[in-house]
């Protein structure tokens, strides 16, 4: 059977196996996936996953649980070498190998895209990963249990001072998230109040959500604004060491969390490790029907979909002519991707992708939201149920379907649980402090010495002496030796 080997497990990655496992006849190919992680993420959830409104593992889907038919290895690929169709697998525990194959798809996703800001690389976080949303939510309810223990003043600002970096769609969803949690969390410590908290989004660029109208743009930073948001436009983050946020405008506060959101890059581990064709700005050169390569010719048995790849947009709405880094592309792709490797498997040719979006829905917080399809803008409630309603769906299998409603449920019902599990980053700390442990071994007692002869003692006193005038006496006794005849 010829050997299909998908690097990532992202939402490119999964859906091309989890498809492939629908429509592939039994015996037909052989499918391995290989991601670091055993889970996809669904990235658009990250936001309500730091907000507390989604349990994190209702976020996630399990490779295993739902590649039935697929290998799963739980791994890095470290290099592609496609000339002799192998791949570097490498696991976090044991050594290295390599794995053949037939075919290979590279699907193996994008990473936040940082500047060589002071103090970035120390203090901000990311979301790209369930992780750093489990981190942001633990982060911002810790805070509030430590501010409230504390008097009006600088300390309690900062950590009631919330920011985040970079104005897309990601970043505006975890801001107005994060603005509405805090709100909500109030009630809870009457120490604080609304004035004693402040939020943050910094954007360089002179506008919001590029992907919506400029009208529908300003709607959300007044709607922002009157919930105590302050949105910086035309601003660049200068400086971020030691938590103290510096901005090209002059203006520094202290913040105790930076949630970084301003752009992604392919993935670096796969894109400079493979003898396959990158393009100019990082990516895999990928054509239109999802091939690696140029328009006019392509790479046999080498596909690529999803952020690590510029795949063409022919619907003319792509930035620079390719389809931008986001989950709607990624999933479409991925399904067409399998669809095209069936397709060449059974001698046919392979469609090219072509997606004209819909419309842009984005949730900014418990009963707002914003929905934008051509000159068709809804704001407000509707807009947040149409956004609850399009992810509800898109999310894969309906398994997770259903933990996510049910989720949703619960929470209009019974309030979000405002419980911080930061300890879980030290699970044996408490442990560790009350565990019982070896006393040290006790050294063993001194025994006296027994008292020495006088002449032994003066022996010992003097052991050169005595050595001395043992030798000259033996030299004396001995018979002294003639010298030999010549």
């Amino acid at each position: 059977m010829p050997k299909i080997l998908i690097v990532g497990g992202g939402y490119a990655g999964f859906y091309t196996a989890w498809k492939l496992e629908k429509w592939l006849r039994n015996g037909e190919a052989e499918v391995t996936v290989v991601d670091p992680l055993p889970y996809m993420t669904y990235q658009p959830f990250l936001p309500e996953v730091a907000a507390g409104s989604i349990e994190p593992r209702h976020a996630v889907v399990a490779h295993r649980r739902h590649l039935k038919k697929t290998k799963v290895i739980t791994a890095k690929v470290t290099y592609i070498d496609h000339a002799n169709k192998t791949a570097t697998v490498t696991p976090p525990v044991g050594e290295p190998w390599q794995e053949t194959y037939d075919i290979v798809v590279v699907t193996a996703g994008a990473v936040s895209r940082t500047f060589p800001i002071p103090g970035v690389a120390d203090q901000a976080i990311g979301l790209k990963n369930i992780e750093e949303a489990i981190a942001i939510r633990d982060r911002v309810l810790t805070n509030f249990d430590k501010a409230a223990n504390l008097p009006a003043g600088p300390e309690r600002d900062r950590l009631l001072t919330f920011v985040v970096v970079g104005g897309g769609f990601a970043g505006i969803e975890v801001f107005a998230e994060l603005r509405s949690f805090a709100s909500a969390l109030l009630k809870y410590y009457p120490q604080l109040s609304f004035e004693d908290t402040h939020f943050h989004l910094i954007e360089a660029m002179g506008r919001i959500m590029p992907e919506v109208s400029l009208p529908t743009s300003h709607w959300v930073i007044k709607n922002l604004a009157q919930r105590g948001a302050e949105i910086h436009l035309d601003t660049q983050l200068s400086s971020a060491v030691d938590g103290v946020i510096e901005l090209s405008t002059g203006e520094s506060f202290a913040s105790d969390l930076i949630v970084w959101t301003a752009g992604v890059m392919a993935n670096p581990g796969v894109v400079r490790n493979t003898d396959l064709p990158i393009e100019e700005r990082g990516r895999l050169k990928v054509r239109a029907d999802l091939r690696v390569g140029t328009e006019d010719e392509f790479i046999a048995d080498a596909w690529g979909a999803g952020d690590v790849s510029a795949v063409p947009d022919l619907s003319g709405g792509g930035v620079g002519g390719y389809c931008v880094p986001n989950a709607q592309h990624a999933v479409r792709q991925g399904k067409l991707l399998a669809k095209n490797l069936v397709a060449v498997l059974r001698g046919e040719e392979p469609r090219e992708y072509f997606h004209k979006g819909m419309g842009a829905v984005a949730g900014l917080g418990l009963g707002v939201g914003v929905f934008q399809s051509g000159k068709l803008a809804i704001k407000g409630l509707p807009a947040w149920f149409a956004h609850r309603g399009y992810h509800g769906l898109a999310m894969p299998s309906w398994e997770r379907k259903i933990r996510v409603i049910v989720g949703w449920v619960n929470n209009f019902f019974l309030g979000r649980d405002i419980v911080s599990l930061a300890a879980a980053t030290q699970p044996r700390f408490a442990f560790e402090e009350f565990a019982s442990r070896p006393k040290p071994a006790e050294a063993p007692a001194k025994t006296a010495a027994p008292a020495k002869a006088p002449k032994a003692a003066a022996a010992a006193k003097a052991p050169s002496t005595t050595k001395a005038a043992a030798t000259k006496a033996a030299a004396a006794k001995a018979p002294v030796a003639e010298a030999p005849a010549k």
